[in-house]
């Protein structure tokens, strides 16, 4: 190659297919490298993406995107695949306004099938595909590649069940034995089971191997074993979970030898009789010790210095989600029926320190949102007191388990909503809009909002102490220095008094507060005075609220979630109910025209930046 490294003269899945096992080899190291410095650089997924590199390069190499489909579960380990459908170039910006995305994008590439920000998700997606190509008539396969975490999910098994005799669906299973905290419960047991004696298999292969070439009576000795092949299978191994479930299970396989991985998909790709269930060992992490070592820390990363990295044993920083999770802990020293649970977040909610303090009142169920809420409400209908923490982009597929199983029976559960409100880098997918305006359709809740750090404490602990279902919301990351600074009145809402009596009222909530603040400065430099009204509670709406803002000419409402059956417009509609006059705009953000990008650059994007709310001020109330 002259010199040439293999990796720049990849700029499409073809260039692939004409290399040679050796070369793959070679590439795949060189990707390796790239990874590690691109993402160090910018941030993003690192030991997921280092796991799945050879199981990327053997699939494009045996398939042909986007005729052939595949789909991610959760798509955290896709940047291999974006390197080789020609997406190298925009690595610089991953993630970042105008960058490319950091999980699988059909608006971003024909190579992308499905976006994928969830777990639980791509093998229901690719059973409809794949029945779809049946359908239509046409060519290809469709490959599912699902981490082993996905499987302490429950739609992972009411996909299986329904995969019929679809010959043209590729099951992956990336069982690298870790999802996001380390994996929990019977299914990893099972997974761990057959790793550890791949015997079973080798034995099998040879026996099917031998009565296929024996003439006359071959055949029918093989028909006669499959009779009696389940008991066994139980007698020596008990490894018939996804046999049974009408898979043909190869495995488990060096998910970093690419070219075992090759030939393998290649012989299936050309005879497959029925969907096919692949069991991939792979090591997350692969080929930067640090992330072997703590595969968690490096899930998702800001930008390092690979040749000085921090020390994972060290405290991370202070942010809103370690903040929760040292108070709770505290607080859970004093009440013996405060319980924690999470769904594969221990690390990220901020519960470690909960698990290390009150271990046998942690639960980590895994990805299983929807049993993680119902589970919490059989602890309060027995009398305990059930924190469920989960991001808020997550929480949404538990809202039927909400809706049925906690708030019609106005249970204990309080929901500790990691995450609430815009979110950078990660996109569309994991934007915490929704849940102020879910939780707010159900009148048994109440939803409170803090700004910093010292009202998160302070509600944490008054919640713990009330009945009925309650959510706690607050942001990612650390608190803003200007809302540190207000500490916490204990109130339900404050109200920050312009210097001159004030026509004009900004209404917000949680860290938007800061753009509020700072809009209602830049219009006092235009003359214009307004009052800012930073509500701590925000479902029900705090008493006297509507009477205190009746008495001006124009109210501007600002939040970072959805505009319909958001916070603003309940605060409309009970205005309207009073036979408010005032002139009234909510500025929330829209449905659509998400993207990945800083929340500070999401925010001037949808007019909720202090300047976008000054001017929206100014507008509204007809001051030139």
């Amino acid at each position: 190659m002259n010199g040439t490294r293999l990796l720049d003269t990849i700029h499409s899945p073809a260039d692939v297919k004409r290399l040679d096992f050796g070369q793959l080899q070679e590439l795949c190291a060189e990707i390796r490298a790239f990874l590690i410095d691109s993402v160090s650089k910018t941030g993003g997924h690192l030991s997921s993406n280092l796991g799945t590199i050879e199981l990327t390069v053997a699939l494009h190499k045996v398939f042909a995107t986007p005729s052939d489909k595949f789909v991610w579960d959760v798509g955290h380990q896709c940047y291999t695949h974006k390197i080789l459908t020609g997406r190298r170039e925009g690595f610089d910006r991953l993630r970042m306004l105008g960058g490319i995305s950091g999980f699988p994008s059909p608006r971003e590439s024909e190579h992308d099938a499905f976006i994928a920000g969830h777990g639980n998700t791509s093998l229901s997606a690719a059973i409809g595909m794949a029945q779809a190509k049946k359908l239509r008539h046409e060519p290809g396969k469709v490959i599912a590649v699902v981490g082993d975490g996905a499987f302490t999910g429950g739609m992972i098994y009411e996909g299986m069940n329904n995969i019929r005799s679809l010959n043209n669906l590729i099951v992956v299973l990336n069982d690298n034995k870790m999802s996001i905290s380390k994996n929990v419960g019977s299914v990893a047991q099972y997974l761990t089971q057959l790793r550890t004696s791949p015997r079973y298999f080798k034995a099998k292969r040879d026996v099917e191997s031998l009565l296929d070439s024996t003439p006359v009576v071959g055949g029918a000795i093989k028909a006669g074993i499959q009779t009696v092949k389940s008991a066994f299978r139980r007698s020596l191994y008990h490894s018939t979970m996804f046999e049974e479930m009408g898979f043909q299970y190869v495995g488990p396989v060096d998910g970093h030898d690419v070219k075992e991985l090759s030939m393998l998909f290649d012989a299936y790709r050309q005879e497959q009789s029925a969907p096919l269930f692949v069991h991939v060992l792979t090591i997350k992490g692969k080929g930067f010790t640090p992330a072997e070592q703590n595969p968690g820390e490096f899930h998702g990363v800001s930008a390092f210095d690979v040749n000085h990295l921090t020390d994972p044993d060290v405290a991370p920083d202070s942010s809103f989600s370690t903040v929760f999770g040292q108070q709770l802990a505290q607080l859970a020293g004093q009440d013996e029926r405060i319980c924690a649970i999470t769904a594969a977040m221990k690390y990220g909610t901020g519960l470690q320190y909960f698990y290390k303090q009150h271990k046998s009142r942690f639960f980590d169920v895994g990805m299983a949102e929807q049993h993680a809420v119902t589970f919490a409400a059989g602890l309060a209908a027995n009398g305990m007191r059930p924190v469920v923490s989960i991001y808020s982009t997550f929480l949404q597929r538990g809202y039927d388990q909400i809706i049925h199983d906690v708030n019609l029976q106005r249970l204990s559960v309080l929901f500790a909503v990691d995450r609430a409100g815009l979110v950078p880098g990660d996109g569309e997918t994991h934007q915490g809009i929704y849940d102020a305006a879910f939780f707010s359709e159900l009148d048994s809740f109440q939803i409170v909002s803090p700004c910093n750090y010292a009202e998160l404490a302070y509600w944490l602990e008054r919640l713990l102490l009330e009945d009925g279902p309650r959510a706690l919301r607050y942001p990612r990351g650390a608190e803003d220095e200007a809302l540190a600074a207000l500490d916490c009145s204990g109130l339900e809402y404050d109200v920050f008094r312009a210097e001159g009596p004030a026509d004009a009222a900004l209404v917000t909530y949680g860290a938007q507060a800061k753009e509020a603040l700072a809009a209602a400065k830049l219009a006092a430099q235009q003359g214009v005075c307004v009052d800012v009204y930073k509500l701590t509670v925000i479902h029900p709406l705090p008493q006297g609220l509507c009477d205190a803002l009746g008495g001006y000419r124009s109210i501007l409402f600002a939040e970072e979630g959805v505009r319909g059956g958001g916070i603003g417009e309940h605060l409309a509609a009970a205005l309207l109910e009073r036979g408010c006059n005032a002139s009234y705009r909510h500025i929330a953000v829209p449905n659509n025209g998400l993207t990945h990008a800083s929340v500070d650059e999401l925010r001037a994007r949808f007019g909720l930046d202090a300047a976008s709310l000054a001017a929206a001020i100014m507008k509204q109330g007809d001051v030139k």
